[in-house]
């Protein structure tokens, strides 16, 4: 066991560059850290990491290991936890999660208390961001994400439909009128997403046949957070796109409405995201298990009442 934690060090050693910040992550001093480096390396006979002038990086020895010993440590974490629970331990250790901030404040947090309450051995450990962050370097177990996946290196798991839609506030629309068509976006003010591909000024909408619109729009105010333009659409700055978890609530009490009704932006997923593994450890499966059944099937957010308001 002993051996397989220097390994888990020098794993985290390679994903984050540097000794000193894979002693913070696993909670030791780098001293710590180094020593413990050193006797890997003389118990292996090889020399596993040189160092550059800003970072580490693994030898050829080095990223044999690496390969070969990532697997074998998270296997032995999954067996672990799997002893642990069959031994009437229940699910133990640590699970580390990220997940979008707005989406984890609105919908993941107020459960947590009770999945913690359900697993009394378990510790949780809760990142959130807006930022994309790599889970296998990062060390995390899992990640909630909305949107199109694209890293083939992970599982994915669908938890519910993200649907989106156009809102704005009933000030914006009685000052500024509905838009009849897609195109009548582009003499409004839409408030614009900035991510990681750019600013996000072309929106697709469906209608109910399937046709495809395409509009470029425009508008004085843009934000990397989804939340400032919510505020934004709240305070009638102009015609917002979000995912329906994000404004149901102002839109059941009328704060918002919708837009254009007949046509939305292609659906989307949220997904529970995993490293690929052979062995799952428990306390991934559990918390999986546990958001399928609090916001899979009929997620509390898709009652959207709003009647028939917008056009």
């Amino acid at each position: 066991m002993e051996r397989l934690d220097d390994i888990a060090l020098f794993l985290r050693v390679v994903d984050l560059g540097s000794i000193s910040a894979a002693a913070r992550a696993l909670d030791l001093s780098p001293a710590v850290a180094s020593q413990r480096l050193k006797r890997l390396e003389a118990a292996l006979g090889v020399r596993l990491l040189h160092r550059t002038t800003r970072r580490l990086h693994p030898t050829a020895e080095g990223t044999a290991l690496a390969t070969r010993g990532r697997a074998l440590v998270e296997d032995l974490d999954s067996l672990a936890a799997s002893l642990r629970e069959s031994g009437g331990r229940g699910i133990a250790g640590t699970l580390r999660v990220t997940m979008s901030a707005s989406f984890g404040r609105q919908h993941v947090s107020p459960l947590l208390p009770r999945f913690l309450a359900l697993h009394p051995a378990l510790r949780l450990s809760v990142h959130m961001s807006d930022q994309l962050v790599d889970l296998v370097r990062e060390g995390f177990d899992l990640a909630i994400r909305i949107g199109a996946l694209d890293d083939s290196r992970l599982v994915a798991r669908r938890i519910a439909d993200n649907d989106r839609v156009l809102v704005a506030s009933p000030d914006y629309l009685r000052r500024r009128g509905h838009p009849r068509v897609p195109a009548d976006l582009v003499r409004h003010d839409c408030l614009l997403l900035v991510g990681s591909q750019g600013r996000q000024d072309r929106w697709t909408l469906l209608d109910a046949r399937g046709g495809r619109s395409e509009v470029v729009v425009s508008g004085r105010m843009e934000s990397t957070l989804g939340e400032t333009l919510r505020d934004a659409a709240l305070a009638g700055e102009g015609i917002a796109m979000h995912s329906v978890w994000h404004v149901a609530d102002d839109l059941r009490a009328g704060r918002l409405v919708r837009v254009l009704r007949r046509h939305a932006p292609p659906q989307s997923g949220i997904h529970a995201v995993m490293p690929a593994r052979r062995l799952v450890p428990p306390r991934t499966r559990a918390f999986v298990e546990f958001l399928l059944a609090e916001l899979g099937g009929s997620p509390p957010w898709v009652q959207v009442a709003d009647g028939t308001r917008g056009r």
